[in-house]
Protein backbone atom coordinates (compact mmCIF):
# COMPACT_ATOMS: atom_id res chain seq x y z
CA UNK A 1 0.00 0.00 0.00
CA UNK A 2 1.73 3.75 -0.82
CA UNK A 3 -0.02 6.29 0.86
CA UNK A 4 1.34 10.24 0.31
CA UNK A 5 1.67 10.82 4.01
CA UNK A 6 3.46 13.07 6.63
CA UNK A 7 3.86 10.46 9.56
CA UNK A 8 7.28 9.56 10.91
CA UNK A 9 8.71 6.13 10.39
CA UNK A 10 12.03 4.99 8.95
CA UNK A 11 13.01 7.92 6.87
CA UNK A 12 15.13 7.30 3.46
CA UNK A 13 16.26 10.45 1.26
CA UNK A 14 15.73 9.79 -2.55
CA UNK A 15 17.43 11.79 -4.65
CA UNK A 16 17.74 9.62 -7.77
CA UNK A 17 20.72 7.98 -7.52
CA UNK A 18 21.08 4.03 -7.34
CA UNK A 19 22.58 4.29 -4.01
CA UNK A 20 19.14 5.89 -2.72
CA UNK A 21 17.42 2.98 -3.72
CA UNK A 22 20.06 0.75 -1.74
CA UNK A 23 19.33 2.67 1.41
CA UNK A 24 15.51 2.27 1.34
CA UNK A 25 16.26 -1.01 0.46
CA UNK A 26 18.68 -1.78 3.65
CA UNK A 27 15.94 -0.01 5.51
CA UNK A 28 13.40 -2.27 4.32
CA UNK A 29 14.33 -4.71 7.33
CA UNK A 30 14.21 -1.30 10.09
CA UNK A 31 11.17 -0.80 9.24
CA UNK A 32 9.48 -4.19 9.85
CA UNK A 33 11.57 -4.91 13.03
CA UNK A 34 10.06 -1.53 14.27
CA UNK A 35 6.48 -1.96 12.69
CA UNK A 36 6.21 1.37 11.24
CA UNK A 37 6.33 3.01 7.69
CA UNK A 38 8.86 3.47 5.70
CA UNK A 39 8.77 7.09 4.25
CA UNK A 40 10.76 8.05 0.85
CA UNK A 41 11.40 11.50 1.04
CA UNK A 42 12.91 13.28 -2.10
CA UNK A 43 13.49 17.08 -1.65
CA UNK A 44 13.68 19.70 -4.52
CA UNK A 45 16.51 21.89 -4.19
CA UNK A 46 15.56 25.83 -5.03
CA UNK A 47 17.06 26.88 -8.58
CA UNK A 48 20.35 28.57 -8.33
CA UNK A 49 18.20 31.15 -11.24
CA UNK A 50 15.55 33.06 -9.76
CA UNK A 51 13.78 33.26 -12.96
CA UNK A 52 13.19 29.68 -13.84
CA UNK A 53 10.44 29.75 -15.61
CA UNK A 54 7.15 27.12 -14.94
CA UNK A 55 7.97 24.40 -17.63
CA UNK A 56 11.64 23.93 -16.00
CA UNK A 57 10.28 23.64 -12.71
CA UNK A 58 7.74 21.24 -13.75
CA UNK A 59 10.85 19.04 -15.09
CA UNK A 60 12.42 19.37 -11.54
CA UNK A 61 8.94 18.02 -10.04
CA UNK A 62 8.74 15.31 -12.61
CA UNK A 63 12.30 14.39 -12.11
CA UNK A 64 11.64 13.98 -8.28
CA UNK A 65 8.77 12.20 -8.81
CA UNK A 66 10.15 9.78 -11.17
CA UNK A 67 13.31 8.71 -8.57
CA UNK A 68 10.46 8.70 -6.01
CA UNK A 69 8.33 5.92 -8.43
CA UNK A 70 11.39 4.25 -8.93
CA UNK A 71 12.40 3.74 -5.41
CA UNK A 72 9.16 2.54 -4.80
CA UNK A 73 9.23 0.05 -7.80
CA UNK A 74 12.36 -1.51 -6.09
CA UNK A 75 11.01 -1.47 -2.62
CA UNK A 76 7.44 -3.34 -3.18
CA UNK A 77 9.59 -5.78 -5.66
CA UNK A 78 10.78 -7.22 -2.25
CA UNK A 79 7.59 -8.39 -0.67
CA UNK A 80 8.09 -7.09 2.58
CA UNK A 81 4.95 -6.48 4.42
CA UNK A 82 5.81 -2.61 4.69
CA UNK A 83 3.48 0.64 4.45
CA UNK A 84 5.06 2.74 2.32
CA UNK A 85 4.79 6.77 2.21
CA UNK A 86 6.35 9.34 -0.04
CA UNK A 87 6.61 13.17 -0.22
CA UNK A 88 8.39 15.67 -2.05
CA UNK A 89 9.90 18.32 -0.44
CA UNK A 90 11.01 22.06 -1.65
CA UNK A 91 14.08 23.39 -0.04
CA UNK A 92 17.92 22.73 0.99
CA UNK A 93 18.32 18.77 1.20
CA UNK A 94 19.70 19.01 4.52
CA UNK A 95 17.43 21.19 6.19
CA UNK A 96 14.88 19.09 4.72
CA UNK A 97 15.84 15.98 5.27
CA UNK A 98 16.53 17.31 9.52
CA UNK A 99 12.52 18.23 9.44
CA UNK A 100 11.05 15.09 7.87
CA UNK A 101 13.15 13.02 10.03
CA UNK A 102 12.58 15.34 13.38
CA UNK A 103 10.39 12.38 15.12
CA UNK A 104 11.56 9.17 13.25
CA UNK A 105 12.47 6.24 14.26
CA UNK A 106 15.95 6.51 12.24
CA UNK A 107 17.20 8.26 8.88
CA UNK A 108 19.13 6.70 6.20
CA UNK A 109 20.89 7.67 3.53
CA UNK A 110 22.89 6.60 0.66
CA UNK A 111 26.76 6.75 0.97
CA UNK A 112 27.11 8.36 -3.24
CA UNK A 113 24.27 10.27 -4.38
CA UNK A 114 23.70 12.01 -7.76
CA UNK A 115 26.04 15.27 -6.89
CA UNK A 116 28.81 12.80 -5.18
CA UNK A 117 28.81 10.17 -7.80
CA UNK A 118 32.53 9.09 -7.31
CA UNK A 119 33.14 5.58 -6.91
CA UNK A 120 33.38 5.24 -2.87
CA UNK A 121 32.87 8.87 -1.73
CA UNK A 122 30.53 9.88 1.15
CA UNK A 123 29.15 13.45 0.71
CA UNK A 124 29.20 16.37 2.57
CA UNK A 125 25.54 15.98 3.35
CA UNK A 126 25.69 12.10 5.20
CA UNK A 127 28.41 13.72 7.82
CA UNK A 128 25.82 17.07 8.16
CA UNK A 129 22.98 14.53 9.06
CA UNK A 130 24.84 12.29 11.34
CA UNK A 131 25.79 15.31 13.01
CA UNK A 132 22.36 17.04 13.91
CA UNK A 133 19.79 14.61 13.34
CA UNK A 134 17.76 13.64 16.73
CA UNK A 135 17.35 9.90 15.78
CA UNK A 136 19.81 7.31 14.42
CA UNK A 137 21.65 8.58 10.79
CA UNK A 138 22.67 5.30 9.04
CA UNK A 139 24.74 5.67 5.84
CA UNK A 140 24.68 2.81 3.51
CA UNK A 141 27.46 1.83 0.96
CA UNK A 142 25.78 -0.90 -0.64
CA UNK A 143 22.61 -3.40 -0.25
CA UNK A 144 23.75 -7.21 -1.08
CA UNK A 145 20.83 -9.39 0.19
CA UNK A 146 22.97 -12.41 -1.42
CA UNK A 147 25.57 -12.20 0.55
CA UNK A 148 25.41 -13.96 4.19
CA UNK A 149 25.17 -11.57 6.57
CA UNK A 150 26.16 -13.47 9.82
CA UNK A 151 29.33 -14.35 8.91
CA UNK A 152 30.18 -10.80 9.05
CA UNK A 153 30.21 -8.63 12.65
CA UNK A 154 28.49 -5.59 13.56
CA UNK A 155 31.31 -3.52 15.17
CA UNK A 156 30.58 -1.14 18.21
CA UNK A 157 32.62 1.73 19.12
CA UNK A 158 32.05 2.39 22.60
CA UNK A 159 34.76 5.37 23.32
CA UNK A 160 32.41 8.17 24.86
CA UNK A 161 31.42 6.99 28.42
CA UNK A 162 28.20 9.39 28.43
CA UNK A 163 26.83 7.53 25.63
CA UNK A 164 27.85 4.35 25.65
CA UNK A 165 24.95 2.40 26.94
CA UNK A 166 22.96 4.15 23.81
CA UNK A 167 25.18 2.88 21.39
CA UNK A 168 25.76 -0.62 23.22
CA UNK A 169 22.44 -1.30 23.16
CA UNK A 170 21.43 0.15 19.45
CA UNK A 171 24.52 -1.76 18.62
CA UNK A 172 23.50 -5.50 20.21
CA UNK A 173 19.86 -4.56 18.78
CA UNK A 174 21.11 -4.45 15.34
CA UNK A 175 22.85 -6.90 15.68
CA UNK A 176 20.27 -9.32 17.09
CA UNK A 177 17.89 -8.39 14.41
CA UNK A 178 20.38 -9.75 11.83
CA UNK A 179 21.96 -12.73 13.82
CA UNK A 180 25.42 -11.37 13.56
CA UNK A 181 28.05 -11.68 16.25
CA UNK A 182 29.54 -8.63 17.74
CA UNK A 183 32.88 -7.37 18.43
CA UNK A 184 32.76 -4.28 20.76
CA UNK A 185 35.73 -1.63 20.02
CA UNK A 186 37.59 0.22 22.24
CA UNK A 187 40.22 2.28 21.35
CA UNK A 188 43.06 2.00 24.21
CA UNK A 189 43.64 5.82 25.48
CA UNK A 190 39.92 5.94 26.32
CA UNK A 191 37.25 5.10 29.11
CA UNK A 192 38.58 1.43 29.57
CA UNK A 193 41.79 3.20 30.57
CA UNK A 194 40.24 5.30 33.02
CA UNK A 195 37.60 2.33 34.80
CA UNK A 196 38.95 -0.74 33.15
CA UNK A 197 37.01 -2.93 35.73
CA UNK A 198 33.66 -1.30 35.80
CA UNK A 199 34.05 -1.40 32.05
CA UNK A 200 34.49 -5.61 32.26
CA UNK A 201 31.63 -5.13 34.59
CA UNK A 202 29.12 -3.36 32.33
CA UNK A 203 30.11 -5.52 29.27
CA UNK A 204 29.54 -8.20 31.15
CA UNK A 205 25.82 -7.41 31.57
CA UNK A 206 25.04 -6.37 28.22
CA UNK A 207 26.53 -9.84 27.81
CA UNK A 208 23.64 -11.48 30.13
CA UNK A 209 21.23 -9.05 28.76
CA UNK A 210 21.88 -10.59 25.02
CA UNK A 211 23.01 -14.28 25.64
CA UNK A 212 21.90 -15.33 22.28
CA UNK A 213 24.61 -13.00 20.91
CA UNK A 214 28.52 -13.93 20.51
CA UNK A 215 29.42 -10.77 21.90
CA UNK A 216 33.77 -10.19 22.08
CA UNK A 217 35.48 -7.47 23.66
CA UNK A 218 38.35 -5.60 21.31
CA UNK A 219 41.34 -3.19 22.51
CA UNK A 220 42.90 -1.53 19.70
CA UNK A 221 46.16 -0.01 20.33
CA UNK A 222 45.18 2.25 16.76
CA UNK A 223 42.45 4.51 15.66
CA UNK A 224 39.72 2.68 15.23
CA UNK A 225 39.76 3.45 11.17
CA UNK A 226 42.97 1.24 10.84
CA UNK A 227 40.77 -1.42 12.62
CA UNK A 228 38.10 -1.07 10.27
CA UNK A 229 40.54 -0.70 7.40
CA UNK A 230 42.14 -3.99 8.38
CA UNK A 231 39.09 -5.67 8.94
CA UNK A 232 36.46 -4.59 6.60
CA UNK A 233 35.74 -7.50 4.71
CA UNK A 234 34.37 -8.90 7.96
CA UNK A 235 32.09 -6.24 8.76
CA UNK A 236 28.56 -5.46 7.76
CA UNK A 237 27.47 -2.75 10.38
CA UNK A 238 29.53 0.06 12.08
CA UNK A 239 27.77 1.64 14.99
CA UNK A 240 29.20 4.68 16.65
CA UNK A 241 27.89 7.59 18.84
CA UNK A 242 27.68 10.96 17.53
CA UNK A 243 29.95 12.46 20.20
CA UNK A 244 32.83 10.10 19.35
CA UNK A 245 36.50 11.08 19.77
CA UNK A 246 37.52 12.72 16.33
CA UNK A 247 34.50 13.48 15.28
CA UNK A 248 31.72 11.90 13.33
CA UNK A 249 32.58 13.60 9.90
CA UNK A 250 36.00 11.45 10.03
CA UNK A 251 34.01 8.32 10.18
CA UNK A 252 31.83 9.00 7.77
CA UNK A 253 33.61 11.22 5.37
CA UNK A 254 36.35 10.59 3.41
CA UNK A 255 38.67 8.87 6.09
CA UNK A 256 35.97 6.43 6.69
CA UNK A 257 35.73 5.83 3.80
CA UNK A 258 39.16 4.86 2.78
CA UNK A 259 39.25 2.18 5.06
CA UNK A 260 36.18 0.76 4.17
CA UNK A 261 37.20 0.77 0.62
CA UNK A 262 35.11 -1.07 -1.66
CA UNK A 263 33.31 -3.08 1.44
CA UNK A 264 29.34 -2.86 1.85
CA UNK A 265 29.90 -2.06 5.71
CA UNK A 266 27.11 0.32 6.36
CA UNK A 267 27.93 2.86 9.43
CA UNK A 268 24.81 3.52 11.94
CA UNK A 269 25.41 7.18 13.96
CA UNK A 270 23.53 7.14 17.23
CA UNK A 271 21.62 10.44 18.52
CA UNK A 272 23.00 11.44 21.69
CA UNK A 273 21.08 9.50 24.96
CA UNK A 274 19.32 12.97 25.90
CA UNK A 275 18.38 13.88 21.77
CA UNK A 276 14.62 13.11 22.69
Amino acid sequence: MIEDSRTSGVVVGIDGSAAAVDAGLWAVDEAVELGVPLRLVCVIEPSEHPDIDAQAQSHRVATAEAAVRSALTALESTGRAVELEREILHGRPIEALLAAAQSAAMLCVGARGLKHATRGRIGSTAAALSATARCPVAIVRTHRPHTNATDRAVVIEVDNAAESDTVLQRGLEEARRRRASVRVLTPVGTISDVQPQRQQRRLAEWQRRYPDLDITSVQTRGDTLDYLAANADSIQLVVAGRERAGGVAALVGPPGNAALRDSDCSILICEPHNAL
